[in-house]
C-alpha cells in the first residue's frame, strides 16, 4: 500500500482509509463476522487508519471496532479517528465534547485517537446544526475546547470536517488551528482543487485544498464515490446529499457524463472514481466506504493500478466546463 505525507502531523498514511460511516455501511448494517472480516482484510492489505465517528450507526460503527480491537489482542492496531457533533442551540460547547468523547471511548475500547474530529457543517450565520467560523475561533471556542484535549493526551491531532458554506469553511482552515481536513472531492464534483466555470451549478469548494496546503494541513477525501452515484447505478437508500443541488436525478445526470469519458478502459465505475481521486497529489488518503469485502477488493485492486492518466483527466475537465449537468 502506498503511503503519503499526512500534512503536519509528520504521519506517513496509507493512501485508502476504511471508511466506518453510514454510507458504505459494512460495519452498521453487516453481521459482525462481515465487519471483522473487512476490518482484518484492510489491515492485512496495508490500510492502516479507520475514520468513524459517534453518529455513525448511533455508535454502532464504534461498538465494532471496539469488539473487534479486543478480538485482536496484543496486536498493534491501526490508527483511528472518530468525530463528535455539536448541538449549537444546547451550549456548553466543552461539556458536549467531553461527553461525546468519553462515550466513544468508551465504545472503541480506547484511551486516546490519533485524531479528533469536529463533524459540524460551517456557516457564516449558522443556524440549524451548523457551526459558524466564531463558535469554532473565538477564544474558548471550539478549537480551543479541541486544543484542551489535545493537551490532555486524548487524541494527537485535531480536525474538521470541510463541508458547509465554502467561504467560511476557507476562513476556519485558513486559520491554522486544525491539523487534519476532511474535504469533500470526487470526479462530480472536484472543485476544491480545480477552479470551475460560471454557472457550476453545486458547491464551489474552490481554493479549499490550496488553503489546506498554505497550513501544511492533512487532508482527507472523503466522499469519493459521491454516496454511490459515481460507483454504481443500483441505490441503496443511504445517498445523503451534502452539497447544493445534489439530489438523485442531478447527481446520476453528472455520474452519467463522467462515466461516458471513464468507459470501461479504468476498471469498475468505483475503480475509475477511486482512480480519478488518488490522481490528486492534495489528498493525503482518501476515505473509502463500503457496503461488503468485495467493494473492499475493488478499492485495492484499484490502488494497485495506479492513477488516472492525465489525458483522461483533461477529458473530464472539458465535460465538466460544458455538459448541462455540471453548469447552465
Amino acid at each position: 500500500m502506498q503511503t503519503r505525507r499526512f500534512g503536519r502531523t509528520s504521519l506517513e498514511v496509507s493512501v485508502l482509509t476504511f471508511g466506518g460511516g453510514w454510507v458504505g455501511g459494512v460495519l452498521i448494517h453487516q453481521d459482525q463476522s462481515v465487519a471483522f472480516a473487512a476490518l482484518d482484510r484492510a489491515v492485512a492489505a496495508g490500510i492502516d487508519w479507520i475514520d468513524t465517528a459517534a453518529s455513525y450507526g448511533n455508535g454502532v460503527s464504534e461498538q465494532v471496532i471496539g469488539r473487534w480491537l479486543a478480538a485482536r489482542g496484543g496486536k498493534a492496531r491501526p490508527r483511528i479517528s472518530t468525530k463528535f457533533r455539536i448541538d449549537p442551540a444546547a451550549g456548553d460547547f466543552a461539556g458536549q465534547i467531553r461527553r461525546s468523547v468519553a462515550d466513544s471511548f468508551q465504545r472503541l475500547g480506547l484511551s486516546k485517537v490519533e485524531v479528533l474530529i469536529l463533524h459540524n457543517q460551517i456557516s457564516a450565520d449558522g443556524g440549524g446544526a451548523t457551526l459558524t467560523p466564531a463558535n469554532i475561533l473565538s477564544p474558548g471556542g471550539v478549537a480551543d475546547i479541541m486544543a484542551t484535549l489535545q493537551a490532555e493526551g486524548l487524541c494527537d491531532h485535531i480536525g474538521l470536517t470541510a463541508l458547509g458554506e465554502p467561504a467560511a469553511v476557507n476562513q476556519v482552515v485558513s486559520a491554522g488551528r486544525f491539523d487534519v481536513a476532511q474535504v469533500y472531492y470526487n470526479a462530480i464534483n472536484p472543485t476544491a482543487g480545480w477552479a470551475p466555470p460560471t454557472g457550476w451549478n453545486t458547491t464551489n469548494f474552490h481554493g479549499l485544498l490550496k488553503a489546506c496546503a498554505d497550513q501544511d494541513v492533512g487532508v482527507m477525501g472523503i466522499r469519493i464515490f459521491a454516496a454511490g452515484h459515481l460507483a454504481s447505478t443500483v441505490r441503496h437508500g443511504r445517498e445523503v446529499p451534502i452539497t447544493a443541488n445534489s439530489d438523485h436525478p442531478a447527481e446520476e445526470a453528472r455520474a452519467q457524463a463522467v462515466w461516458q469519458v471513464l468507459g470501461s478502459e479504468f476498471g469498475t465505475p468505483a475503480q475509475a472514481a477511486l482512480r480519478f481521486g488518488l490522481a490528486c497529489k492534495d489528498l493525503s488518503t482518501i476515505e473509502v466506504g463500503m457496503a461488503e469485502i468485495d467493494h473492499l477488493e475493488q478499492a485495492l485492486a484499484a490502488e494497485k493500478a495506479g492513477l488516472l492518466p492525465a489525458a483522461t483527466h483533461a477529458a473530464l475537465e472539458q465535460v465538466w466546463r460544458s455538459d448541462p449537468a455540471f453548469v447552465g
